[in-house]
C-alpha cells in the first residue's frame, strides 16, 4: 500500500537532520523543518530557488555534491563543509548526497541530508585547548620529537610522508602540519585514495571535462585545482594504482596536469602531505609502489610509533577521552579506577588510539551512577580473565553465555543477523536475550 504524501512529509519533518531535494536544474523542490532550523530560512522562501543561493557554500561553486553524484552515479557520505545561514553566520555541516530517481529509476534530481556540527566544533575546540599540540595528546619522547619536527618545518613547503599503523593518528598529524604552515589560511583538501576506482580517482584528483566518461555531464575541477595555493592531503597513498602514481609524480615534479578527457595542460601550486599504513619498503620490493614517487614524497618523513611503544601516553589519552565522552554523553564521569587503568596499560592495543577511544566509549555507555570507570565496564577483550561477578553456579553459567554473546557481537560489529545465525537462533530470540541481559552487572 502506498504511503500518503502528507505522512511522508510528517516523517521527514520529524528527523533531526536537514534534508532537501532539487530537480534536474538544481532548484529546491523539498525543504524539511530541520533544514529551516539550521539555515534560518523558511521553506516558502527556499522552494524554487537554486540551492547554491540558499546555502552559499564554497562547495556549491567549486565541487557541488549533487553534481558529483549525478555525474558518477555513486552516493557521497560524510562530506564536511560550511554553509552561511540567514544571518550570515558560517555553520559547519556534514552532508550525504544521493541521486533522486523516479519510479522508472531515472535520475530526476538529487537529495541532500546534512547535520549541524556547531556544538561538536565547539567541543572539539575546547578539547584542543586542553590537549598538548593542536589536538594531539602526546607526552612520550617519540611524540615530542614529532611535535618539534612539525614546528621546525612550519616555514617549508616540502612534501611530507606520514607513516604509521591504522589508528595512530596520521590525519591529526597532517592537520597539525597544516595549522603551523605558511599555508594555514589557504585551502586544505583531503582525499582518501583507497575509496575510489581508478577512473574516479583520476577525476577526483585532476578533474574532468564534459563527456570524458559515462556520467560526466559537465566540466568539473579536481582536488588539485581546488587546493591551488594550499595543501592537499593524500591519505592511503599506497593504495593508488601505478598509472595514477605516474600522474601524481608529474604534478609533484612539474606542477602540471591535464583533466580527464582534455589535452589542455594546467598548472597548480599545491603542497602535498601523504600518509599510509603500509610498509612502503615492502611495496617497493613488490613493485606496487614507484620508487621515484616514494623519494619525491619522502622529503620530510614522519613515522608515528604504535601505541604499545609509547605507553606513557596512555594515561593522558584516557583522561582526554574521558573529558570528550563526558561532554558527549553528559555524564559526570571524571576518572578511571586504578585496576581499570592497569588493565589498559597491560593491553597490546593492536588498533592503537582508535581502539583505545572505542574502549573508553564502550565503558562510558555501560557506566551509570558512578563518577569513575571500573575495570568490569571495559570491553571483554581488555579485561580478559578478570572475574567481575560473585554469583551462584547457574548465574555464572548465564554470565558465560552473556560474555560469549558480547564477544560475538563485537566480532561481527553488532550485526545481529550474523550473530543469530552463529548461535543458531532467530533474530527475535536474540533480541529477547539482549533485553534480558543485565548490562549494569
Amino acid at each position: 500500500m502506498a504511503i500518503d504524501k502528507s505522512l511522508t512529509d510528517d516523517i521527514l519533518d520529524s528527523i533531526g537532520e536537514g534534508l532537501f531535494t532539487v530537480d534536474s536544474n538544481f532548484k529546491i523542490n523539498y525543504f524539511n523543518r530541520a533544514a529551516e532550523r539550521i539555515t534560518g530560512i523558511n521553506r516558502e522562501n527556499a522552494l524554487g530557488k537554486f540551492c547554491k543561493y540558499i546555502f552559499k557554500s564554497g562547495l556549491c561553486y567549486k565541487n557541488c555534491p549533487i553534481a558529483r553524484v549525478l555525474e558518477s552515479g555513486e552516493n557521497l557520505y560524510d562530506v564536511e563543509s560550511e554553509i552561511r545561514n540567514e544571518d550570515g553566520t558560517l555553520v559547519p555541516i556534514k552532508l550525504n548526497a544521493a541521486v533522486l530517481r523516479n519510479v522508472e529509476d531515472e535520475p530526476v534530481g538529487g537529495v541532500i541530508s546534512f547535520r549541524d556540527l556547531s556544538d561538536l566544533e565547539l567541543m572539539k575546540k575546547k578539547l584542543i585547548e586542553q590537549s598538548d599540540f593542536y589536538g594531539i595528546v602526546g607526552h612520550s619522547k617519540a611524540m615530542h620529537e614529532i611535535f618539534q619536527l612539525i614546528e621546525e618545518i612550519s616555514d617549508s613547503d616540502a612534501t611530507v610522508l606520514i607513516q604509521g599503523d591504522s589508528g595512530t593518528g596520521k590525519e591529526m598529524i597532517a592537520n597539525a602540519i597544516q595549522e603551523t604552515s605558511l599555508r594555514k589560511d589557504k585551502p586544505f583538501v583531503k582525499v582518501n585514495c583507497s575509496v575510489f576506482s581508478d577512473q574516479l580517482l583520476a577525476s577526483e584528483l585532476f578533474g574532468h571535462v564534459k563527456g570524458a566518461f559515462t556520467g560526466a555531464i559537465k566540466d568539473r575541477p579536481g582536488r588539485f585545482e581546488v587546493a591551488n595555493n594550499g595543501t592537499l592531503f593524500l591519505d592511503e597513498v599506497a593504495e593508488m594504482p601505478l598509472p595514477m602514481q605516474l600522474k601524481l609524480l608529474r604534478v609533484l615534479q612539474e606542477g602540471t596536469f591535464e583533466r580527464v578527457g582534455e589535452s589542455v595542460t594546467r598548472r597548480v601550486d599545491v603542497r602535498v602531505i601523504a600518509a599510509t599504513n603500509k610498509d612502503l619498503k615492502k611495496t617497493l620490493k613488490e613493485g606496487t609502489f614507484r620508487e621515484d614517487l616514494f623519494y619525491r614524497l619522502n622529503v620530510i618523513p614522519i613515522e608515528i610509533p604504535p601505541l604499545k611503544q609509547r605507553i606513557e601516553d596512555i594515561p593522558y589519552l584516557v583522561k582526554h577521552f574521558i573529558s570528550k565522552f563526558s561532554l558527549i554523553y553528559k555524564k559526570d564521569i571524571q576518572d578511571i579506577e586504578d585496576q581499570a587503568l592497569d588493565l589498559i596499560l597491560r593491553y597490546e592495543w593492536p588498533g592503537n588510539i582508535r581502539e583505545l577511544e572505542n574502549a573508553i566509549e564502550y565503558a562510558f555507555a555501560r557506566t551509570r551512577d558512578k563518577n569513575s570507570i571500573e575495570s568490569c565496564k571495559l570491553p571483554p577483550t581488555i579485561r580478559q580473565d578478570i572475574s567481575c561477578y560473585d554469583k551462584q553456579p547457574t548465574q555464572l553459567a548465564q554470565q558465560d553465555d552473556d560474555t560469549k554473546l558480547v564477544k560475538l557481537l563485537e566480532q561481527y560489529h553488532w550485526n545481529k543477523t550474523r550473530v543469530a545465525k552463529e548461535l543458531g537462533v532467530g533474530r527475535s530470540t536474540l533480541w529477547r536475550k539482549l533485553k534480558k541481559m543485565e548490562w549494569e552487572k
